[in-house]
């Protein structure tokens, strides 16, 4: 393992190779049985939050993460980053720097609350903000998996 999270709890931009790899791994994981993956979304006081639960046993790909974020792990997982993988435990927030396509492995059921500062009025335009990829995340394919809070504040 290299330095997958640099100066304590960051995690760094990766390398073009290394999201080759998760998006090699998205292949893999689309042919297989899918779990739907609940997610949370709350916009409030200028911030965007939203959690996802994974339970244990599950692997997920994120989508490629263009600005830079808060992320915060609650469980057991392993997550692949630049450089290789490393186990998290724990309660855990991250600062995360854009240019990112994570993939974690559920040890046991794990949550991620990822957050941002935005401008955005609707979940639509908050998933926009973060990623190109909108189009492949869970909460878009499958929008009876959401929950949302947007308080106008």
């Amino acid at each position: 393992m290299n330095n997958l999270f640099i100066h304590q709890n960051t995690i760094p931009a990766m390398s073009d190779a290394a999201i080759d790899n998760v998006r090699k791994l998205d292949q893999i994981v689309s042919a297989c049985p899918q779990t739907t993956i609940k997610t949370d979304h709350v916009l409030h006081g200028g911030m965007y939050a939203r959690t996802i639960t994974i339970p244990a046993n599950v692997v997920l790909t994120g989508a490629l993460i263009k600005i830079p974020t808060m992320l915060i792990t609650s469980g057991d997982a392993i997550v692949y980053v630049d450089g290789g993988s490393k186990r998290i435990t724990g309660y855990n927030v991250f600062a995360a720097s854009a240019g990112r396509k994570q993939a974690f492995v559920a040890l046991t059921e794990t949550r991620l609350t990822m957050l941002f500062p935005t401008n955005a009025k609707t979940v639509d335009e908050a998933e926009k903000e973060f990623t190109d990829e909108w189009a492949s995340l869970m909460s878009v394919r499958d929008a009876a998996s959401n929950t949302v809070l947007i308080t106008g504040e």
